[in-house]
């Protein structure tokens, strides 16, 4: 491993390294050619084939700015009714506070259960969820604006079925749907 790392560094600088009998030629024929990044981009005719990570990959989305925040509000603020609705009448929570401004949307359920916040991420044209029972995801939006969902592209599930399946085991008092909220479907 270390002389492929040597190795690739050397033919990099163009310097041929020293070789002792036969030990050069037998090792450097299993050893990959190297190329560097510009001889590698002008060999392929464009950029390098390189990972990207799901951040930029969604940053491309197909809705344009103002969509995203007509959608992304309307989400948002159906969330935050139907929060409020649930911790009004939770008889079984304690210490419980719903906060929305500036577009992040604060569920707090109580020592007991955490904190969920949720909030627009404008620059990916997503929205973010912090959980306290799966931890964070990042939604994006799939579908046309009148009949489309938020959904977590590394698991396919959307914004509404994971609340759906995460709250009524905290709010065990009433039943829970956010199946009818804006965006579910």
């Amino acid at each position: 491993m270390f002389t492929r790392r040597l190795l690739t560094r050397l033919s990099r600088l163009n310097i041929r390294p020293a070789t002792t009998a036969g030990y050069h030629s037998t090792c450097h024929s299993s050893l990959p050619t190297v190329t560097t990044a510009s001889e590698s981009f002008s060999q392929n005719n464009g950029p390098l084939n390189k990972r990207l990570f799901s951040s930029q990959i969604e940053t491309e989305s197909s809705l344009d700015t103002a969509t995203y925040e007509r959608l992304c509000s309307e989400t948002l603020d159906g969330l935050c009714d139907y929060f409020e609705e649930l911790t009004e009448n939770a008889t079984d929570l304690i210490g419980t506070d719903v906060a929305y401004g500036d577009g992040v949307l604060t569920v707090n359920l109580g020592k007991s259960h955490g904190t969920y916040v949720i909030n627009r991420q404008t620059p990916n044209k997503q929205i973010w969820l912090s959980s306290p029972t799966s931890g964070p995801k990042r939604f994006d939006f799939v579908g046309t604006p009148k009949a489309g969902k938020w959904i977590y592209r590394h698991t396919g599930q959307s914004l509404h079925q994971l609340l759906q399946l995460e709250i009524p085991t905290i709010v065990k008092s009433q039943t829970v749907d956010f199946m009818r909220l804006p965006h579910c479907s």
